[in-house]
């Protein structure tokens, strides 16, 4: 696909449109620390969704004004939407991680809000490192792609083998690594994130909490970065549907935290997802090896299907099926999980596992 620059303004644009957006939540809506309502959640998992839909849109129409090419504008807003739903889906499996979090932490509903939007103006900043370092990575060395398919494919074979959910808060390295270098306090102090007691300046108990949040987004990144690589190496397009994923996530979090474990066959969906995606990263690879043993001269139907995909004949072809196995994929796992319910006495271990209250510092 012909590379696409997208002028700074549409930087800019973007940047305005979230950083607004964010404000009037946390600046105006949400002045206040309360537990937000499942009116307030629904209207802003709208406007979110709606945002990212809108944004969608945009870049159609002005990758089409810029080059021209409506074909190329079609295709980027595929891309898009396909990058949004990768991550968005990645992000809500883990929904039930973050839900761990705040049990665990018994963090109030009130400050669970705060402490989600000071996780989103974190992720904006290592999504980007992230994103542009991969990129650069991926077109200075185009094996590295490679390397992320084989992830990839590892990852969704070990998904559909793993029952577990392992993560324990209070065991986490990085439990243990804030506590040992920062001052952290056992108890809140409404939502503040550092109190002042004995006369010295320490972190709260609500700072610890965002740090492990900061740290399980980082851990996500690992999986869904290199997922969206499997889709486009745009920097443009990759950044800014990730940060709508995660923008919406903050709020569907109160909508869908009390069903995560209903959808208990979701994680299989995804589990297809990544091993498509890798696979779909490493074919190239494999299509080369095939033509290396049919010899280069070979005049079969196979090996004129590969010189073609090799040579990027059927990329909105692609495009198409990609976005079509992503969406379907999620959907009908979805379906699945609602058609056929987890047995109660899974449910009930899920509601234990994250009941727990032991000493965690």
């Amino acid at each position: 696909m012909t590379p696409v620059e997208h002028p700074y303004w549409v930087w800019i644009t973007f940047f305005g449109v979230v950083l607004t957006a964010l404000f009037v939540d946390i600046g105006i809506v949400n002045r206040k620390s309360h537990a937000p309502t499942r009116k307030e959640t629904i209207v802003w998992s709208i406007i979110w969704v709606s945002l990212a839909l809108t944004f969608n849109v945009f870049v159609y129409f002005q990758v089409g004004n810029h080059t021209g090419d409506w074909n190329l504008a079609l295709a980027q807003g595929k891309l898009f939407l396909t990058g949004y739903l990768i991550e968005l889906s990645l992000s809500v499996d883990n929904l039930f991680v973050i839900l761990l979090i705040f049990t665990f932490f018994k963090v109030p509903k009130k400050f669970q809000h705060r402490v989600l939007f000071w996780g989103i103006m974190g992720a904006l900043v290592m999504r980007m490192v992230m994103i542009f370092a991969g990129a650069e990575l991926v077109e200075r060395f185009h094996w590295i792609i490679y390397i992320f398919g084989a992830f990839l494919v590892y990852t969704g074979l070990k998904m559909f083998g793993n029952d577990e959910d392992n993560f324990e808060p209070h065991e986490s390295a990085i439990v243990k690594l804030a506590t040992k270098y920062i001052r952290i306090s056992k108890h809140y102090d409404e939502e503040k994130f550092f109190t002042v007691k004995d006369g010295v300046k320490t972190g709260t108990l609500l700072l610890l909490v965002l740090i492990v949040i900061e740290f399980t987004d980082l851990v996500f990144a690992v999986d869904s970065i290199p997922a969206i690589f499997g889709i486009t190496t745009d920097r443009f397009i990759v950044y800014t549907s990730n940060i709508f994923a995660i923008l919406g996530l903050r709020t569907f979090f109160f909508l869908l935290a009390d069903l995560a474990s209903k959808f208990h066959y979701l994680k299989y969906g995804l589990a297809f997802v990544l091993t498509f995606i890798g696979a779909k990263m490493l074919l190239p690879l494999l299509g080369t090896g095939l033509m290396m043993a049919m010899g280069e001269g070979s005049t079969s139907a196979f090996a004129d299907f590969l010189r073609r995909y090799n040579n990027h004949e059927f990329e909105q072809a692609v495009i198409n099926i990609s976005l079509g196995v992503v969406a379907g994929a999620i959907l009908l796992s979805i379906l699945i999980s609602m058609v056929f319910p987890a047995p109660a006495e899974e449910v009930d271990a899920e509601e234990e596992l994250i009941s727990d209250e032991e000493e965690f510092i």
